[in-house]
């Protein structure tokens, strides 16, 4: 059982970047009609997302976050001996993005750097790694780079997909000191439902060909996607969440003696407001306990959680408070936390 708990160390800084681009939800009509559109908004809640351009990467986003952080709390770059980027849209296939990072952003060469591949649990899954990283004592400061751009892995002619993702980056500063406190977390991964949220083709098991390209109807309604296009059975999706997430929240809370009136927010990865409502409902939380930032970015897969805190908990975070956060999906995988922010600084949002 995947439960493990860390003392005396917490984020320091959270900052943000997006694309400038926003794409309006209901404007999107280039392959359905306005009804099936405004259907599809209503019933997910995104409204709005962030696009970003050809030459964009979700590097330049978490570059852009970082350089804005470092700049806010003015940190000196050589106390920074540890930097992970976690992404499932990286810059290349070799060599690791994080160790370009690292010499962009003019780290020192004896900067730790490194990738991690995971999807919506990456950002809770990449604190629990820093944590344990950082609690050896080896390590001064670090840089936890989350960054996506999965606009550019949906087909825009699969409605069960093209309206929601949108592209982000963040950068999270994690540092030792005691008055952090503890800090739990809660890891957990079923491979058996690979299938639910998958890109089939493009990798070493499937490599690219001309015919994994090809755009295709995949189904009854007309959706069209390649094999090198993401696919989500949203259904199963939605059930298994329902089934997993408030079973791994309550089993947390017990670890840690955590009660659940205790907590001043709970931040959920931003799947669709729909999946969000239910699981608040079913856990009987307050509507200004949840902050939600899927109206205007869409899922930004494992950045949702901490675009959520610097776009929508910016000034609430002077103070101490105690937080829970829930990343779940591709994988299957799905991780939570439960931690103190102490006078936890947050950047203005960058566009870029």
């Amino acid at each position: 059982m995947a439960l493990i708990s860390f003392n005396g160390v917490g984020i320091r800084g959270l900052a943000a970047a997006v694309p400038k681009q926003v794409v309006n939800n209901y404007e999107y009509t280039q392959y359905f009609d306005k009804d099936s559109v405004r259907d599809i908004v209503e019933k997910t809640g995104i409204k709005e997302r962030r696009f970003a351009p050809a030459n964009i990467c979700s590097s330049d986003l978490c570059f852009a976050a970082a350089e804005r952080l470092i700049a806010d709390l003015n940190v000196d770059r050589s106390e920074i001996d540890l930097l992970i980027f976690v992404s499932q849209t990286p810059d290349y296939r070799m060599p690791a993005t994080g160790v370009l990072l690292q010499e962009r952003l003019g780290l020192s060469k004896q900067t730790a750097a490194f990738d991690m591949n995971l999807g919506c649990s990456a950002f809770v899954y990449g604190l629990s790694v820093v944590y344990s990283m950082m609690q050896t004592g080896g390590f001064r400061k670090a840089l936890l780079l989350d960054g996506e751009t999965r606009s550019r892995i949906y087909s825009p002619k699969d409605r069960k997909t093209a309206f929601l993702f949108g592209d982000g980056g963040v950068a999270a500063l994690i540092e030792r000191d005691e008055k952090y406190g503890n800090a739990w977390f809660s890891l957990n991964s079923d491979g058996s439902k690979e299938s639910l949220i998958k890109v089939n083709a493009g990798g070493y098991r499937n490599p690219s060909t001309p015919e994994t390209l090809e755009e295709k109807v995949v189904d009854e309604h007309g959706n069209i996607r390649s094999e090198e296009h993401g696919y989500m059975n949203g259904a199963d999706v939605f059930n298994f969440v329902l089934l997993e997430i408030p079973k791994d929240i309550k089993k947390l809370l017990s670890f840690s003696n955590t009660a659940m009136d205790s907590l001043d927010y709970f931040v959920f990865h931003q799947a669709n407001s729909y999946m969000n409502d239910y699981l608040k409902n079913k856990l009987k939380l307050d509507n200004s306990k949840v902050p939600a930032s899927i109206e205007k970015f869409g899922n930004t897969s494992s950045v949702s959680i901490p675009l959520t805190i610097v776009s929508q908990l910016k000034d609430n975070l002077a103070e101490s408070k105690k937080m829970l956060l829930c990343g779940f999906g591709v994988g299957m995988s799905w991780a939570t936390a439960v931690m103190n922010f102490e006078n936890c600084h947050i950047s203005e949002l960058v566009e870029v």
